[in-house]
């Protein structure tokens, strides 16, 4: 077995890392960083505040050592020791030895983890991919976009609005992107989409479970398979199947309320680039008073053009909480997001929509 020696134990002194208090020549009230063993510290206080100066030793000591966190035994490098999966700051000979450092690793394990997934949380996603017709974002809000069964491709309203108008009277009713024509048949309709479905299609398996959740299309209302299509949507990949999981979730109105799976849901969606959940994510932390996490949500989601949000960024800056220079950064951002899903087509079928409503 291999042993550390740290700068400690060769100069005989034994004293706290950050506060330089002494245990009085090593009787046992400091504790050595379980990571690295290079440094002591009397209590976690002591440790937490000492982190950011240490971090980078402590990873470096790792990485050049490649030693069991447990026993000590090294591997030279050779790639026998296994990391935590949780955290990737310490490894382990076995499970043995894991299981044996869990106590001594468990807090900051689970604090480590926490700063991984807040990393992926709080990156901006990817915005939305192109219309196939007219090659511009499509447009955030899902009733703006139209999901041709015939092909499986997602339109923007503004190209299937302006072929409706200038077709003529036998291409009116063709799809947009592959022309085929199109069936007023509910039945011919839901068998496309079984068959779409079948082939694993995200958006026909999203919006079967739609129509099952309603009782639509001539199906039969069944919240139980609705509720299995969704998530079979979200395992594609779908970010509508999960920001709409964890609304029933939350809800509780067709399946037992579960604030867990809700949170898991939208924090998913969020994370797939879904605007709605990003949104009520930042309301959340609003409400629970995390007003940092709330309007890094926020401005997420107003960089990717979603209005809700640039008003309440508009809000953060007027009371304090959203500096000069965010709020400068994040006006670009929505504004360039707006005008890349902009377009006269897609006005022209708001204002046939608006005048429809009325």
């Amino acid at each position: 077995m291999s042993t550390i020696t740290t700068k400690d134990a060769d100069d005989g002194k034994h004293h706290c890392a950050e506060c330089g208090d002494s245990d009085n020549g090593g009787c046992g009230s400091l504790k050595a960083c379980t990571a690295c063993n290079l440094v002591k510290y009397c209590n976690r206080t002591c440790q937490v505040a000492h982190w950011p100066a240490h971090k980078k030793a402590c990873k470096k000591r790792l990485a050049k050592h490649h030693c069991c966190a447990a026993c000590g035994d090294s591997d030279d490098g050779g790639g026998s020791l296994k990391a935590c999966t949780g955290c990737n700051l310490v490894e382990y000979c076995n499970r043995t030895c894991q299981a044996a450092h869990w106590s001594a690793h468990k807090k900051a394990c689970k604090e480590r983890a926490a700063e991984l997934f807040d990393e992926k949380l709080f990156k901006q996603p990817p915005p939305n991919e192109d219309c196939p017709i007219c090659y511009l974002r499509l447009p955030i809000v899902l009733n703006q976009c139209m999901y041709q069964t015939c092909c499986g491709k997602i339109l923007c309203r503004g190209c299937v609005h302006a072929h409706s108008v200038a077709a003529a009277d036998t291409e009116r009713f063709k799809c947009v992107f592959c022309r085929s024509v199109a069936t007023s048949s509910e039945e011919v309709l839901i068998e496309k989409m079984k068959k779409r479905a079948e082939a694993n299609d995200a958006w026909a398996i999203f919006n079967l479970g739609r129509y099952y959740q309603y009782g639509m299309m001539g199906l039969r209302q069944d919240h139980a398979k609705a509720l299995d299509l969704f998530h079979k949507s979200a395992k594609l990949e779908n970010h509508h199947a999960h920001f709409l999981l964890s609304t029933i979730y939350h809800k509780g109105d067709i399946v037992e309320k579960d604030t867990r799976k809700a949170i898991y849901h939208g924090q998913l969606a969020a994370m797939a680039g879904n605007v709605d959940a990003r949104y009520n994510l930042g309301c959340a932390e609003y409400d629970a008073g995390n007003m940092d996490r709330a309007y890094k949500h926020y401005m997420i989601s107003a960089n990717d053009g979603y209005d809700l949000s640039m008003k309440a960024i508009k809000g953060g800056y007027r009371k304090g909480f959203v500096t000069k220079d965010d709020y400068a950064k994040t006006i670009r951002a929505y504004g360039n997001s707006i005008d890349e899903m902009k377009s006269d087509d897609r006005d022209r079928d708001a204002a046939v929509c608006l005048s429809r409503a009325e």
